[in-house]
């Protein structure tokens, strides 16, 4: 990986900078800052995967929302060109993009501490999902069939009708967003049911109250019937991850939140 995001770097006439990378899960990603021939900060990132999988949704996921949105009036960090390699049997793909300084908000997906964040960056994020909604697509982030599998099976309900289905980002936690608003790692985005950012967010700002009533508030589809498949689709893909035992420290809420939407 380090030999081929270093050749990578090469062909796209890019320096990276000694002494910082980050490795995505399993070694899948490598990322680096950089600077481009013209000295502007960037961010290369490689990804790898085997010849015959190096397609699809995860793979095109930032070519395909570069074309689709740009950099969404600043708040997500532009695309700036593309590299592909093959070696023996694995496909590499670098991604160069402009760099957000900014940290982001959690270094877990899960929020551990209340945020107190201004209006105006609630309003930007609703503005921005927004805007990405209204962005026809052909990519899918959640299937009818899961929903249909998933929602008896984790909440003991039917699934509900989705109302209407408009493209979401559909990984919208708090290891994604800055402040100032720059919103991460669109690999997965596509078709979903209305609300299904919003209700990711809520999802993974249980464990602080106040900060999920704030999410509640910005999104006011949750709670609505609009918003109910949405709901009981995030909440049956989290306690899915829990029976597998990721995210334990969710359980409770989430338990709860399955409540309450049976009640529903």
């Amino acid at each position: 990986m380090r030999a081929h995001h270093a050749s990578a770097a090469q062909a796209l006439d890019v320096r990276t900078e000694p002494g910082s990378e980050f490795w995505g899960w399993a070694g899948r990603t490598l990322g680096a800052p950089a600077r481009t021939a013209a000295e502007e900060p960037a961010w290369l990132r490689l990804v790898s995967a085997p010849e015959d999988k190096a397609s699809g949704k995860l793979w095109d996921g930032a070519l395909d929302a570069q074309h689709a949105f740009g950099d969404l009036d600043g708040h997500r960090p532009a695309l700036l060109s593309v590299h592909d390699e093959v070696d023996d049997t694995t496909a590499y793909r670098a991604e160069l993009s402009a760099r957000v300084d900014q940290p982001v908000l959690s270094n877990d997906p899960i929020l551990q501490h209340d945020l107190q964040l201004p209006d105006s960056w609630w309003q930007e994020l609703a503005g921005v999902l927004e805007k990405v909604s209204a962005v026809g697509t052909g990519r899918v982030a959640v299937r009818q069939q899961y929903m249909d599998r998933a929602i008896p099976e984790f909440l003991g309900i039917p699934a509900p009708a989705v109302t209407c289905w408009t493209s979401a980002h559909s990984d919208l936690h708090w290891a994604n967003v800055t402040a100032p608003l720059k919103v991460l790692d669109w690999e997965g985005w596509g078709r979903a049911p209305e609300g299904f950012d919003g209700a990711t967010l809520y999802a993974y700002s249980l464990l602080q109250p106040e900060t999920a009533a704030r999410v509640r508030a910005a999104f006011p589809v949750l709670g609505s019937p609009a918003g109910l498949a949405a709901e009981a689709t995030v909440c049956a893909q989290l306690l899915q991850t829990v029976a597998r035992g990721d995210n334990l420290v969710l359980e409770g809420q989430l338990r709860n939140w399955a409540e309450e939407l049976r009640q529903r």
